[in-house]
């Protein structure tokens, strides 16, 4: 696949710096926010789930092992599909299997069936995969092949633009309506109206995406046949590096996930729902901050050591959030958020460090990794049903310190 870019972008370099690429750049913008604001509104989903089918919390959490697990199964079909369609297409056809997934959550909630809830859930997220599969691609071949890097940043801001924005639309649509509902046939049904409306947008977008005149870069394999032999796989740095990705992810998603039930806890902030929702804007919009704080540090100070120094601090973080209670053990779990900022891309980067023609692959195994946002919620679920919710947030503390390990010393590079 970055072969395949690659020599896309080489041989659209000359049209790349004489067009004008800019409408196409702010239409794919709104695909960044639509898919940010969809997998944030999970971290409402489960909760509310929660309440209205008496779940434990691990069985709340299969609604993040559904979604994420989608990546993991859908990530190779889809980028053999996009490579078939094209970008454009494969956008389109990614928005109207998201909004297909989205008017699932009518039936599910009308029938009050949890499974097909995360049957909605696992049809929504695999549209998201097709969409991630051909945008984040497009993005970085429409333009310089130099400024690649910089206009995915761009892009994926907002990204997180839309996972700060979500959790203000949940508390609003879902939480409200569900917390003035007098039975649990009404609360269910409180997620009917928002999802429809998240389907007519998605599909207006797929309407849109198929009237654009967008540049046509289909893919195309470069014309030079290059030897490959071994594997990523000898490359122990970046074995290390997927590991990190998987804990990364899976602490990320997993803390999220419980935040909105920590407040609710008499000894935390005994908030509503409702209430606690919206605080979820502050872990995920530190999450934007850092990132520009961190490319700046970055500019300065070696991605390793930046990477360690946020693992150290999320560790410190989450224990407060362990020992103490109220304001402090609230603010410190959303702080969090901050030293997340940077983990993702600057473990991504290390990861394929001096892979050479293996990197393609190395990016492919990295990628999948991202599985982990499926695992270790589910497994803090188990342990928050065993120990209890507070004392479960010691497993994020376990992914942090193993990426900690890796931005002290397991990124170097190595070939076994």
């Amino acid at each position: 696949m970055a072969a395949s870019i690659a020599g896309v972008a080489q041989e659209n370099n000359n049209q790349s710096q004489d067009g004008n690429y800019t409408f196409a750049l702010t239409s794919l913008t709104s695909l960044f926010f639509m898919w940010g604001f969809i997998t944030c509104l999970n971290d409402i989903l489960i909760p509310h789930l929660k309440g209205i089918f008496d779940l434990s919390y691990s069985q709340a959490m299969l609604v993040q092992f559904c979604f994420f697990g989608a990546y993991f199964i859908v990530s190779l079909p889809a980028g053999a599909l996009v490579k078939r369609l094209g970008y454009q297409r494969g956008i389109v056809l990614g928005l109207v299997i998201a909004a297909f997934g989205c008017m699932t959550f009518y039936p599910a909630a009308s029938m009050q069936s949890y499974p097909v809830f995360l049957f909605a859930l696992f049809i929504l997220a695999s549209g998201i995969t097709v969409l991630q599969v051909s945008a984040n691609p497009y993005v970085s071949i429409l333009g310089n092949p130099a400024t690649a890097s910089s206009r995915l940043t761009l892009t994926q801001a907002f990204n997180s633009l839309g996972t700060t924005v979500a959790p203000f639309f949940g508390a609003l649509l879902i939480l409200n309506e569900a917390a003035e509902a007098v039975s649990k046939a009404q609360q269910a049904e409180s997620v009917q109206m928002p999802y429809l409306f998240l389907a007519g947008m998605l599909l207006i977008l797929a309407a849109i995406f198929a009237y654009l005149k967008l540049p046509n870069i289909e893919h195309q394999q470069t014309t030079q046949t290059v030897e490959v032999s071994g594997s990523a796989w000898q490359y122990s740095h970046l074995v290390l590096g997927a590991i990190g990705i998987f804990v990364y992810v899976g602490a990320e998603v997993a803390i999220g996930s419980f935040l909105v039930n920590f407040f609710a806890e008499p000894t935390i902030a005994a908030m509503e729902e409702s209430v606690a929702a919206t605080y979820i804007a502050y872990y995920w919009g530190g999450a934007m901050v850092g990132r520009f704080i961190g490319a700046a540090v970055m500019q300065k100070i070696a991605g390793g050591k930046v990477l360690a120094f946020n693992a150290a601090a999320a560790i410190v973080l989450l224990l407060i959030t362990i020992f103490t209670s109220g304001a402090i053990a609230m603010w410190a779990v959303l702080a969090i958020g901050l030293f997340n900022s940077i983990m993702f891309p600057t473990i991504f980067t290390l990861a394929i460090n001096g892979l050479k023609e293996h990197t393609s692959q190395g990016s492919g195994i990295l990628c999948l990794a991202i599985v982990g946002g499926a695992i270790i919620p589910y497994l803090q679920g188990l342990l928050a049903d065993t120990i209890g919710l507070q004392i479960s947030f010691v497993l994020p503390i376990v992914c942090y310190v193993f990426i900690m390990y890796y931005g002290l010393k397991g990124y170097k590079p190595q070939q076994n």
